[in-house]
Parts: C-alpha cells; sequence; structure tokens
C-alpha cells in the first residue's frame, strides 16, 4: 500500500472541518480519556468528515469502536497489540499501523505484517514524556532497510524541514502533531506541510 507523504493526527474530530478543506489525505484521531460513547461520536464524526473529503482515518487504540463503526485502519502503539483482537481486524478487512521505538519492538512489528510501521521519536517532542530519546535520522535509513516493502512512518518532534529530511532518509510518510494543532494559524502551517511533502505526493 501507499501512504500518503503528509500524516496528521489530530485530538478532536473536530480539526477534521477546518483541515481537510486545506488538502489533508490522511489522518490520525488520537482522543484519549473520555466515555467511550464520545469516543464513538468522535470516530463517526471523523469518518463522514474522512468521506466527505476523501481523506484515509486511521482510528488509534480503539479498535472495537473502529470495527463496530465501519473504519478500515486502525494504529496501535506496543502497549495496545496485547489486547488486540488482530483476527478480528484481519476478518473485517482493517488495517493495522503499529508504533516502534526499538529493535525489540520492530522484530514484533513485523512479525504481526502489519500495513505500516511507525518510528519515532526522530526528534525530541512536546507531545508526551517518552522513555525512548530521539532515533534520529541514521535509525530512520536503517528501519527503512529492515521494513522491506512495508511503509515506514516518521513521527516525533516533526516540522515541514525535518520532515524533508525525513522522507529524504528513508520514511515514506512524515507525522504530525503539535506543530500544526498548538500552530497560531493551523491552517496555514498545513499548507507548508502540503508544499513541503508535495514532491513525494505521486
Amino acid at each position: 500500500m501507499t501512504l500518503d507523504p503528509f500524516y496528521l493526527i489530530v485530538d478532536d474530530a473536530s480539526w477534521l472541518e477546518r483541515l481537510l478543506p486545506v488538502g489533508v489525505k490522511l489522518v490520525q484521531l488520537r482522543v484519549k480519556d473520555r466515555p467511550e460513547s464520545e469516543i464513538r461520536a468522535q470516530i463517526r464524526a471523523a469518518r463522514g468528515h474522512c468521506e466527505r473529503y476523501g481523506a484515509q482515518l486511521i482510528v488509534n487504540d480503539y479498535w472495537r469502536l473502529a470495527i463496530e463503526e465501519r473504519c478500515d485502519f486502525v494504529h496501535l502503539g506496543q502497549e495496545d497489540l496485547g489486547g488486540a483482537d488482530l483476527s478480528a481486524l484481519r476478518e473485517n478487512r482493517v488495517r493495522l499501523g503499529v508504533s516502534t521505538h526499538d529493535q525489540a519492538e520492530l522484530d514484533l512489528a513485523l512479525a504481526l505484517s502489519p500495513d505500516y510501521i511507525a518510528l519515532g521519536p526522530i526528534y525530541p517532542t512536546l507531545l508526551k514524556q517518552m522513555k525512548f530519546g530521539p532515533q534520529g535520522l541514521d535509525r530512520l535509513g536503517e528501519w527503512r532497510r529492515r521494513c522491506g516493502a512495508t511503509p515506514l512512518v516518521a513521527i516525533g518532534g516533526l516540522t515541514p524541514e525535518r520532515a524533508r529530511l525525513c522522507l529524504a532518509a528513508g520514511a515514506d510518510s512524515a507525522c504530525v502533531v503539535t506543530d500544526i494543532l498548538r500552530n497560531a494559524d493551523p491552517e496555514a502551517r498545513t499548507r507548508e506541510w502540503l508544499q513541503a511533502t508535495a514532491d513525494r505526493r505521486g
């Protein structure tokens, strides 16, 4: 499969009303610490927005709700893999992305034959405290060789300029959260990301 080189993560479906019209085509909904009814409503709203604008939606963590809401892509962190029914995902033709941070996690991810593997953080990140240090571009190149044909996503501390470096180092897609969501003008920053990754977009 082919991933868009610009991969946006949002923490609320309302962002999609603002940013999908700008041209985003690959987005993950990562909602935390809300009641299941709210999360289901968020997934349902995000799916509607993505269908309207022809964007690929990836649901973070909530694989059961993703299946029930007829979504076709989920992303799981290493801590979530153990509790996920991967057979159910396959039976429902739901694609899978997996986070990795070190060699052992990469080996585990590759054994699952996921639809993409994410490596991070590439650079220091403000989003959350990580027990893993920045991986850097050299590690990204090493992961590219190990992943073979499996798409590789770079995440963590990225800007449009750093995204270009990650794509040049072997990433298929560059992922962003805070650089857009905490920007004073998210729409303008999204356009900068789209421009920075345009030469990788077919």
